[in-house]
């Protein structure tokens, strides 16, 4: 009886594991975006792109899930939590579009796209930071 448990247990946190792993602060969000970002324009391998924009890709959908600090107690329906929400679509949106340019192994061009994310960091820091 008390073996079955120890392994329910066992079992319940190797499956809870990797939710915790994926649930990351705000700021390691746009700490591990800014680190892919830098990745995707020293690189001209297809494998390295590939990679760095899909870790982009992961913060940024973790990154909309969070608050930032600016922005801490407004209700998560206010307008200015849809705005911090819709910027971070807008460059989801990018990264998906960098993405498939860069599987299609047009390199330069989806290093174009990219640029567009400075852009889009720009407006949206000096709303939220």
């Amino acid at each position: 009886m008390k073996i079955k448990a120890v392994a329910m247990s066992s079992l319940t946190l190797l499956m809870l594991s990797p939710l915790a792993a994926q649930a990351r602060d705000l700021g390691d969000d746009m700490d591990a975006l800014a680190a892919n970002y830098s990745a995707v324009m020293k690189t001209d391998d297809p494998a390295t792109l590939q990679h760095a924009l899909n870790g982009m890709h992961d913060a940024a959908l973790d990154a909309r899930n969070g608050t930032p600090p600016k922005l801490k107690g407004q209700p998560a329906d206010s307008a200015q939590m849809k705005d911090f929400r819709q910027g971070i679509t807008d460059l989801i949106g990018q990264i998906e579009q960098a993405q498939a340019l860069a599987q299609k192994g047009d390199i330069k061009q989806a290093k174009a796209v990219a640029a567009q994310f400075k852009q889009t960091e720009k407006v949206n820091h000096a709303k939220f930071r």
